[in-house]
């Protein structure tokens, strides 16, 4: 198994927990404040960001010179 299809079977359940993470804390932050809202919604929609490009520079280094 390549480093592709590890990164694309563990790269969407990571995803997958991290998005459950984010909308029970959703419930919990939501409300408060709009403000709030937009700091805690766009600071979610960036964070996973990170992550993701961490695995996708992983795969790539994988594949060396070919």
């Amino acid at each position: 198994m390549g480093r592709g299809t590890i990164a694309a079977v563990g790269g969407i359940a990571a995803f997958a927990v991290y998005l459950y993470g984010v909308l029970e804390l959703a419930m919990v932050v939501t409300g408060i404040h709009w403000l709030v809202d937009v700091v805690f919604f766009a600071l979610a929609g960036i964070v996973w960001a990170f992550p993701a490009a961490r695995l996708v520079r992983w795969v790539v280094a994988g594949q060396g010179m070919r």
